[in-house]
């Protein structure tokens, strides 16, 4: 079933997927064409790479078999030397260490095959709708304490001094945590903050780049000092010196 209203012709976001699958792709293009989307396709991940830097898509479904040399994990981390274009991952099945590869190359959500209409809608929509908050943040000012430095007005982290890139979605959750520093905050909160409300119950999302997030800035990310896990609640960033926020 075809679900949403269409938008203006001019707002048509470009989606470009990547996938080998004709049934996939006719699908994709039968539930977003309809709702006012551009689809675009690709079929094999070194295609897909030159589509993504040709065409500028808004957002990249990305499959992650693929036939060819390069796989959905190696096109993603391709892409992400020249583009921070959302990449949902396509695939047949989801396990943890899948999501712990797909959001190290910089994957921004997961879809299981075989997907619903309103599930593919959905997480296009709440991708999109993050990537345009996070494109038109305007924050001034710093937070600091101790070693860990964030420049609001820039996006950016350092560590000792020393900048660490972190994924827009890393900063989100790392921002989200500074901002409430010796509180714990639910799973449930973290994840309708940075992800949204579809993502209430992904605790494995929240679980996968609080790993991630924890080896770029913890001196030893198995036993962190920073970010502080409560079992089964949340997570808390944790201060234990003087604290600095200018805003």
């Amino acid at each position: 079933m075809i679900v949403g209203k269409s938008m203006p012709k001019k707002e048509r976001p470009r989606i470009l997927i990547v996938d080998d699958e004709p049934r996939v792709i006719n699908l994709v293009r039968e539930v977003l064409g309809a709702t006012g989307f551009e689809v675009i396709a690709a079929f094999s991940g070194e295609s897909g790479i030159e589509m993504a830097a040709l065409e500028q898509p808004d957002l990249i479904l990305l499959d992650i078999i693929l036939p060819g040399v390069l796989d959905g994990y190696q096109v993603a981390k391709r892409l992400r030397e020249f583009s921070d274009v959302p990449i949902i991952m396509l695939t047949a099945k989801v396990r943890e260490v899948d999501l712990l590869r797909g959001f190290e190359v910089g994957a921004d959500d997961y879809i299981t095959k075989p997907f619903r209409s309103k599930e593919l809608l959905a997480r296009i929509q709440a991708v999109l709708k993050r990537s345009k908050n996070e494109k038109t943040q305007h924050e001034g000012g710093e937070i600091s304490f101790g070693d860990l430095r964030i420049d609001l007005a820039r996006r950016l982290v350092f560590v000792g001094g020393r900048e660490i890139y972190l994924t827009p979605t890393e900063y989100n959750l790392l921002h989200e945590l500074a901002n409430h520093p010796n509180q714990v905050l639910f799973h449930e909160h973290l994840l309708a903050s940075v992800w949204g409300p579809e993502y209430r119950d992904d605790v494995d999302y929240l679980r996968s780049y609080i790993h991630y997030l924890r080896k770029k800035i913890e001196i030893d990310s198995a036993n962190p000092k920073i970010i502080i896990s409560s079992p089964g609640v949340g997570y808390m960033l944790q201060i234990t010196d003087e604290t600095t926020s200018t805003q």
